[in-house]
């Protein structure tokens, strides 16, 4: 019976995330045996200390490439905003499947702040987040705000806001639906605050609510067995938007939102580029959803990106 092995991480949203993978490759594909490899990455280890120094976003998918590269795993499954734009030599990013919500959702320890938390959050509230994108979005609305690092997986940073750790926290919605904290039995809305964070006036990240499955370049089996899970149309958008990140040279966790939209075979990126009190360079291109690449590298065009 043929095998794949799946390389993962251990938290629940990537084991859930992994696990319906699993689950469609073995539907697609009867017969198949589909096993989860579970590892754990420094940014799994070293959760006391910042993303920027332990090497951005590239600390959460390390250790599954080196799985794939040593063949003891055949594809990883990462939330694509994870996943840096540059892969190592003998990767590649071979299927993402549909995509789900790309906004964010400021969840709020106080329930009364949830109408407009811009205008209700006290003078000076303390915001949890580890993310140079939403702590400057955010600072461009309320200067006053205090952003504190807040890293950890969903339930910890649930936890940490509950205890009075912060005031808010800003979290993916996809990841919350894939759980199922929003349509629960008992869901986040009966505890806590609840407020969506949309585009334009809000960017997400670059691939936000989409899956990357990453394999070795020039596997053909696995490519064939990942084909019917990709959605040509996720593929075109975020192709667009790693383009744009790719071209400014910045990296999963520089002050960077983007999103492409398609309609009809048109696609429209919009991208900005943040400082740190918020301040933005933004651009919008469009064309065809075949040109998806140059499409990105035009809107990053004449855009300066200023490592910190």
């Amino acid at each position: 019976m043929p095998i794949v092995r799946i390389a993962t991480r251990g938290s629940l949203l990537a084991l859930t995330q992994s696990r319906w993978v699993q689950a469609e490759l073995e539907r697609m594909h009867p017969g198949l045996r589909v096993e989860l490899l579970e590892l754990k990455t420094t940014g799994d280890v070293k959760l006391g200390e910042s993303l920027t120094a332990i090497g951005g976003k590239g600390a959460f998918t390390k250790e599954l490439e080196d799985a794939l590269l040593d063949g003891r795993a055949d594809l990883a499954v990462h939330s694509l905003k994870d996943l840096p734009t540059i892969l190592p030599q003998g990767l590649c990013l071979a299927c993402t499947p549909e995509r789900e919500d790309t906004g964010d959702i400021m969840v709020l320890r106080d329930r009364a702040w949830a109408g407009d938390p811009f205008a209700s959050l006290p003078q000076g509230a303390t915001v949890g987040s580890s993310s140079p994108r939403r702590k400057a979005q955010l600072l461009a609305r309320r200067p006053d705000l205090r952003v504190i690092e807040f890293r950890g997986n969903v339930d910890t940073r649930l936890r940490k806001l509950q205890e009075g750790q912060a005031d808010a926290t800003i979290l993916a919605r996809a990841g919350l639906k894939r759980l199922g904290l929003l349509d629960s039995i008992e869901p986040l809305a009966a505890r806590f605050g609840m407020h969506a964070l949309d585009a334009p006036q809000w960017l997400p990240a670059v691939g936000q609510g989409a899956l990357g499955m990453e394999a070795r370049s020039g596997d053909d089996r696995v490519a064939q067995l990942l084909a019917p899970m990709n959605h040509p149309q996720t593929w075109a958008c975020v192709q667009a938007e790693r383009s744009f990140l790719r071209t400014l040279g910045a990296g999963c966790t520089a002050p960077v939102g983007a999103l492409a939209t398609l309609q009809e075979g048109n696609l429209t990126l919009s991208g900005a580029v943040f400082d740190e009190s918020g301040n933005a360079q933004r651009a919008q291109r469009s064309g065809n959803a075949q040109d998806a690449e140059a499409i990105g590298r035009d809107t990053a065009s004449g855009m300066q990106f200023r490592r910190g």
